[in-house]
């Protein structure tokens, strides 16, 4: 399994997470499930515009979890849109993906609203699954391991 280098708030360049999604799927011989937490989804989403078709073959699908709103101010401690602009991650890409999606949205999201997650689900030609209230799914939201994930991933791995 290949995984990105840790890269932090303070860390907003979106042309070179990009460029570590790019080698990170050319770097695995085989089928790529991808698997993206928040700000990742907007990563792949941006990947997935500039990356080539021959990549795009090697991807089964992506699972896209809690993806933030970056069209609209972030709570405090979380990059502001003037920022996040500055470093290359606006205009939020809208096409269709190239491979099959979920966007796994939450009900509570303190960092995107649910119609707001659906929307980018249906531009990204995504299923939408209706995670209920889970906040931002994470640790801070009183979550750790995350056992419905192994599900979409063995839907998005066969064959379709």
């Amino acid at each position: 399994m290949a995984e990105m280098p840790p890269m932090g708030r303070d860390d907003l360049d979106c042309a070179a997470r990009v460029a570590a999604i790019e080698a990170a799927a050319r770097s695995v011989a085989g089928p790529l499930v991808i698997v993206a937490h928040s700000a990742g989804c907007l990563m792949v989403a941006h990947w997935a515009a500039t990356t080539t078709r021959e990549v795009h073959g090697a991807v089964h699908g992506a699972l896209l979890a809690v993806p933030p709103d970056f069209d609209t101010p972030m709570p405090a401690g979380y990059p502001t849109v003037a920022a996040l602009d500055r470093a290359g991650w606006l205009p939020v890409p809208r096409r269709r993906l190239p491979f099959r999606s979920i966007v796994a949205a939450s009900r509570n999201d303190p960092l995107a609203g649910f119609d707001t997650v659906a929307a980018l689900a249906r531009d990204w030609g995504a299923e939408l699954a209706d995670l209920g209230e889970v906040g931002h799914l994470n640790p801070a939201s009183g979550h750790g391991d995350w056992p419905q994930a192994e599900q979409f991933i063995a839907t998005l791995s066969a064959p379709h």
